[in-house]
């Protein structure tokens, strides 16, 4: 999964400053907060993507290069995102069944269609050549992750950020450590209290008063 940070640093340092989404999908994307929905729209997305690579390879035009090689890299970041939403949805113990599997089913026609355009060897691939290779490698390892049992997923995502938490910790002073412990602590009772609230359904009825079965209130 980490093959993308390649991506996004060496395939494109000029396109790195471009957004890779339309202003129409930053508002679907904005739109969506559950992240079944997230990832099911960024999968979307990244099957456009590979049309639009499609489309072009199919075509003799100038400048057609520098469309495909933009396009890749847009790939790679979109699949990125795909992992991060994923991941970090993982971590909350959220239920992204139904998103990953989105995921996969779109990742599992991307994949062989890219090593396809590689394998094709257009003559101008050695201007895109680099990115379609990080692009291949990244939708082979978001589909593994995608399709890896959801359990043990989680444990790898939870021992990663226990990983990274330890790591940025010993690079701390004292009094940082300190005050990250304190917000991390603050953060755990804050959720604590939420699913306290959850846990406990709203009621109009006062302490020691039934609900009653009959109309009108049940009286006599």
């Amino acid at each position: 999964m980490r093959t993308l940070l390649v991506c996004l640093l060496l395939a494109a340092p000029l396109a790195a400053q471009r957004d890779f989404l339309t202003a129409d999908e930053v508002d679907k994307i904005r739109e969506a907060q559950e992240p079944n929905l997230r990832l099911k729209l960024y999968a979307e997305f990244a099957r456009e993507r590979v049309d639009l690579i499609k489309n072009l390879l199919g075509k003799d035009k100038t400048g057609r290069s520098a469309l495909i090689h933009d396009t890749l890299d847009e790939y790679c970041k979109i699949v990125d995102a795909i992992d991060t939403v994923a991941d970090d949805a993982l971590s909350r113990h959220a239920d992204v069944k139904l998103g990953l599997d989105s995921v996969a089913s779109v990742e599992k026609q991307a994949l062989p269609l890219l090593q396809k355009f590689q394998d094709g060897h257009p003559k101008d691939l050695e201007r895109y050549d680099f990115v379609l290779k990080q692009a291949i490698a990244a939708t082979s390892d978001s589909l593994d992750a995608a399709q890896e049992d959801l359990g043990l997923r989680t444990s790898e995502v939870e021992a990663r950020d226990r990983k990274e938490k330890q790591e940025r910790q010993s690079a701390m002073s004292p009094v940082e450590r300190e005050g990250e412990q304190a917000a991390d602590k603050k953060a755990e009772q804050q959720k604590a209290v939420e699913e306290e609230k959850q846990r406990k359904a709203p009621t109009l009825y006062r302490p020691g008063e039934k609900k009653s079965t009959m109309p009108g209130g049940g009286g006599q």
